[in-house]
């Protein structure tokens, strides 16, 4: 197979390492605007192949093509490929608007094109287990989901911070809880451009559910921490732990609910602690190995169009929520 990777700033050049490191490409091209990032991939990579228009990419025999490029360019972009009929992987998030990814999934079922959209935490070892832990039952019936993402960052020019950080938690959430969002709120402000930098989003779910989401670019710590509260017990992923990453709390509360409602008592228990082993192997390079088997095998991959589109639409909402002082959207 042959890959293509359009953009090569932050995160393109770990892709187009990761294309060659696959077994089933034999060749990958890489293209940007700028000729000094060309020339940089080409003396890391000599074998990679560098174009500076990706209408090339086109006209090729490019089997599939990764959009490393700002989010208002995915839309234009990957329909271009789609259309020339090349299998996209799209980085986070997926599109600008709900309406744009619904778009490209479209043509992708039309042409039987497969659409891989970059939600690299999926593929982490911590999120696979716990996955594995909350089916196996041992949490319980969960009953929110926290998460913090704040760290002294890079600032967006075109997207707010909910846009830039929430995408990682969100698709964790997703993947995690498949439950069914029913309403968002969002709150922020910006103190230095138009775009806001610091938000706290919540999301409501059609059952007894919720998640909140702290995401901050001017922050002087570096958190990456979200805790998974079942009726069973709890769980909490640190994500700059290096050996630790989940922690699984035999801690609960339970309710006495043969008393009346003023009378009740909280029972809180606390049991174990247990940390267990987590898969080292780097996401990306699992993601990859996805996207290239959900093509041979003609199959949708994990985390495939729609997966993306639930992401997005929770952004979109929240755009709307945040630019009306927290007022609830629904999402349908």
């Amino acid at each position: 197979m042959k890959a293509g990777v359009i953009g090569l700033g932050y995160w393109g050049p770990n892709l187009v390492r990761n294309f060659i490191s696959n077994p089933e490409i034999e060749k990958v091209t890489a293209c940007d605007i700028k000729n000094e990032r060309l020339q940089w991939i080409k003396s890391r990579f000599p074998s990679v192949e560098t174009i500076n228009n990706y209408h090339d990419l086109l006209k090729g025999d490019t089997d599939m093509v990764a959009i490393a490029t700002p989010v208002d360019t995915h839309h234009k972009i990957g329909k271009e490929l789609l259309n020339s009929g090349k299998h996209i992987w799209v980085e986070k998030p997926f599109t600008s608007s709900t309406k744009e990814a619904e778009e490209l999934i479209e043509i992708a079922d039309k042409n039987n094109l497969k659409i891989f959209v970059d939600h690299t935490f999926i593929y982490t070892g911590a999120v696979r287990k716990i996955k594995e832990i909350i089916l196996a039952g041992e949490l319980g019936d969960i009953i929110y989901f926290d998460s913090v993402r704040i760290n002294l960052g890079l600032f967006q020019h075109d997207v707010n911070v909910i846009w830039d950080l929430a995408p990682h938690d969100l698709s964790i959430m997703n993947y995690l809880l498949d439950k069914k969002v029913a309403a968002v709120t969002a709150n922020g402000i910006a103190n230095y451009y138009d775009h806001e930098n610091i938000a706290h989003l919540s999301v409501y779910f059609e059952n007894n559910c919720f998640a909140h989401f702290h995401v901050n670019w001017t922050s002087p710590v570096k958190i990456r921490r979200m805790i998974v509260g079942g009726k069973k017990k709890m769980l909490v992923f640190d994500d700059m732990e290096n050996f630790e990453k989940i922690k699984v709390y035999d801690s609960s509360v339970e309710i006495n609910n043969s008393e009346s409602m003023h009378e009740a008592l909280a029972q809180y228990r606390t049991g174990d602690m247990h940390s267990p082993k987590v898969n080292q192997t780097e996401a990306l390079s699992l993601g990859v190995r996805e996207f290239v088997d959900s093509i041979l095998q003609n199959r949708q991959p994990i985390t495939n169009g729609v997966d993306g589109l639930k992401v997005v639409k929770i952004l979109e909402a929240s755009e709307k929520s945040i630019k009306n002082k927290g007022k609830l959207i629904e999402i349908k």
